[in-house]
């Protein structure tokens, strides 16, 4: 029997179809669906994983935090744990059977080492069991069946690699963040997460941030002036000196300004808009973002479309579409459909000479559409960025667009004023890519010498601004060049710093818990927070995939490296505590208190659930109610009413609630609640058998878990009382909702 494996489900499922004669035959293994195409000998059965099916972890006797130290996870036993039973099942099942082996997984670090990690396992039962490797960048026919035609060997040195990078991140973020957590007593869920990459990444956004608050503002004027012609079109002129320091200067030269101006200068001229180059992976997060993806979404999208064989493979540094692709071919799969005139269009062109970009692999292609989707396949969000694969594509073989410029110079009462006009011409690639066009700067027909009316003079202060934040298009852009992280890894490093509560919003700003931990690990084991060190380790991790050195002299070197950081963490362990637990306190302050002056806090009560409290307690009982469950961030926003931060609270896995201030938001609930009792007679239950939904079996549970009384339902915590009844949250809370 022969066995194929891929990394997904959905891809084994497509695989399998696109190879079989006839339609595939389902087999359930072990609780896993596989599929069969022939019989006895000549049998093959395709099965899918989910990703990594084992995982890298420390022992249990290191599980402890508070007993087992962070450095003694330096040189800690590293054991490997299955995390996908079912699936590990039917691997050991049928590799009983199987005399063949061929892996396609995705062809990468990650892909390679997923498709190791399962033939380890078949190897365990089948030693001697004959194994290959297939290599393709889409799920398409054509892919599939040249992939399949001409097997290959599996790269054991591109899965040490994987495995390398698995061990270096395991070993630094499990000890670093033990440590740090220690230290600030942040422990269980309020962790915090410190990693090789993520901490370089986090100092990033944080020195951007210093910087934007160490910016003083400086002020400066402007100098502009309407002008009309004799057809009585009106534009707008501005003053040769963009920028005027001195508000006396200005005030000068708008004194002695008339009320005509003439035209100096015209000068016509046309401007090249070069053709872009290929998606790779940065460009394409950067693209996305700008039409409204998250860098994790338009990832997630993207992984998506490519084992439906929409698109080509989306982890790819390559900007050079290689020679393997015929690339007229795949323009005419789009005859057809959406993008039929678009395809004919560049289908006319005697020859399609596509663009190309600095950088140039051989593992996988640029990203581009492998077939023709219809808008009814996809939802939404998968058309947009399907369709920006797609116009992208077109795009590179598509001719630069074409700009007219026109530079125009007025002399007002002898000082120079400019006006600049633009239209495009020729739209070239623009036409097939519309994103972020330019528009039209359009100005009237002028001759030299003309003399215009001067209807309108306009002197604007402003300030110079500090130095924007990262968007997370720009963020991984910045990381790629500092070799921070890896094309299949940036935008789960940004995902993280959401998850964690240090940054919000995008553009990308840090909380008071950031600047606390970047400041420690800066002050006291810079190493850690600095891109040298893991880019070092992203070239040695290279070295590993090319061969040219052991995955154990690396991840020896990695230990080193974390132990001597480890003695200067140590060392400073005092002043680390103090310096995190200084700073985490201002990520809790939410503003003034209004009745006695002192700061309000985000507190908990002895029972654990939060609230707004005052640090005057107990002189002052000034309080605010908080939501039970998920983070909460204090931004730098402030209500103008009450002078309180704005709040913003992170639940895994939705969107960010942006609570606001807490003291108009308590108004506005307060407010809402009068308005009920005014419009529904509520009489409060007085057993808990009297709320709907709640009868005899439902009612002995909850006293099993100690709620006999309404009074009681009311205050116990939602999360808690569904752990031991097993009744949903959403029930629970829809029962107090009613009650209270």
């Amino acid at each position: 029997m022969h066995l194929i494996i891929a990394e997904k489900h959905i891809a084994a499922k497509r695989i399998a179809h696109i190879l079989a004669p006839n339609k595939p035959k389902q087999v359930r293994v072990s609780g896993v669906d596989t599929y069969e195409i022939g019989a006895d000998d000549d049998k093959q059965i395709f099965i899918g994983l989910s990703g990594h099916i084992v995982k890298l972890d420390f022992p249990k006797a290191y599980n402890n935090w508070q007993k087992v130290e962070a450095r003694e996870l330096v040189d800690a036993e590293i054991i490997t744990a299955s995390t996908q039973v079912k699936i590990v099942a039917a691997l050991k099942k049928l590799g009983k059977q199987a005399t063949k082996v061929t892996i396609a997984t995705d062809y990468d670090r990650e892909g390679e080492l997923i498709g190791v990690e399962a033939l380890d396992i078949l190897k365990e039962l089948n030693p001697n069991i004959e194994f290959e490797r297939v290599h393709y960048s889409a799920i398409t026919p054509k892919a599939i069946n040249e992939a399949f035609s001409d097997p290959t060997n599996i790269d054991f040195n591109l899965a040490d690699a994987g495995h390398s990078r698995q061990v270096i991140d395991l070993v630094w973020g499990a000890s670093l963040t033990r440590f740090i957590s220690t230290s600030a007593g942040r422990l269980g869920k309020m962790f915090l997460s410190v990693g090789r990459v993520q901490s370089p990444t986090l100092a990033l956004i944080v020195e951007r941030e210093k910087e934007r608050d160490a910016f003083v503002p400086e002020p400066y004027w402007e100098l502009s002036a309407i002008l009309k012609t004799k057809a009585n079109e009106e534009f707008q002129v501005d003053h040769k000196t963009k920028r005027f320091w001195d508000k006396d200067e200005i005030d000068a030269i708008l004194a002695k300004m008339g009320d005509t101006a003439i035209v100096s200068s015209i000068k016509t001229s046309t401007k090249t808009d070069k053709t872009p180059t290929p998606f790779n992976t940065t460009e394409f997060i950067g693209a996305a973002s700008s039409i409204g993806f998250t860098a994790a979404n338009a990832m997630r999208i993207a992984e998506s479309l490519y084992t439906n064989g929409f698109i080509s493979y989306p982890r790819t540094d390559n900007t050079v579409y290689p020679d393997s692709i015929d690339l007229r071919a795949q323009i005419e799969i789009f005859k057809t459909g959406t993008f039929k005139q678009y395809a004919e269009k560049l289908l006319a062109k005697k020859e399609l000479i596509p663009t190309k970009g600095k950088k140039e692999t051989t593992d996988h292609p640029p990203i581009f559409p492998a077939s023709l989707a219809k808008k009814s396949e996809l939802n939404e969000q998968e058309w947009k960025l399907y369709e920006l694969v797609v116009r992208r594509f077109f795009a590179t073989f598509a001719d630069p667009a074409e700009w007219e410029t026109i530079r125009a110079k007025f002399d007002i009462s002898e000082e120079e004023f400019k006006a600049n006009g633009a239209r495009l011409i020729e739209p070239g690639w623009r036409w097939y890519y519309p994103y972020n066009a330019p528009e039209d700067r359009l100005l009237p027909k002028l001759e030299e010498e003309d003399v215009l009316n001067i209807i309108e003079k306009e002197v604007r202060a402003k300030e110079t601004q500090p130095p924007g934040r990262y968007g997370q298009g720009r963020l991984i852009r910045i990381m790629e060049e500092m070799g921070l992280g890896t094309k299949a890894t940036r935008h789960e490093i940004i995902s993280k710093l959401y998850s964690r509560a240090y940054v919000y919003g995008n553009p990308l700003q840090p909380t008071k818990t950031s600047y606390a931990v970047v400041e420690a690990l800066e002050k006291f084991a810079p190493t850690i927070s600095r891109p040298e060190m893991t880019s070092k380790l992203e070239a040695d991790m290279d070295r590993i995939a090319e061969g040219e050195i052991p995955e154990e002299e690396v991840l020896n070197e990695s230990r080193e490296m974390l132990d001597s950081m480890f003695a200067d963490l140590e060392k400073n362990r005092e002043h680390i505590t103090e310096s995190l637990r200084a700073g985490l306190r201002e990520d809790k302050i939410i503003g003034t208190c209004s009745s006695c002056r002192s700061k309000l806090m985000v507190m908990r009560s002895k029972r654990g659930s939060r609230f707004i409290g005052c640090d005057g307690y107990p002189d002052c009982n000034f309080a605010l109610p908080l939501p039970r469950s998920g983070q909460i961030i204090v931004t730098d926003k402030v209500c103008e009413d009450h002078g309180l931060y704005h709040i913003r609270i992170i639940n895994s896995g939705k969107r960010p609630w942006n609570l606001g201030c807490p003291q108009c938001n308590f108004e506005e609930w307060k407010k809402t609640q009068e308005e009920e009792k005014k419009n529904i007679d509520k009489v409060k239950p007085k057993h808990i058998t009297d709320i709907a939904g709640i009868g005899k079996v439902t009612a002995e549970k909850l006293v099993e878990a100690g709620i006999k009384t309404v009074d009681e339902l009311i205050e116990v915590d939602a999360f808690e009382l569904s752990k031991t009844t097993s009744i949903s949250v959403k029930k629970i809370k829809g029962w107090q909702d009613t009650i209270a």
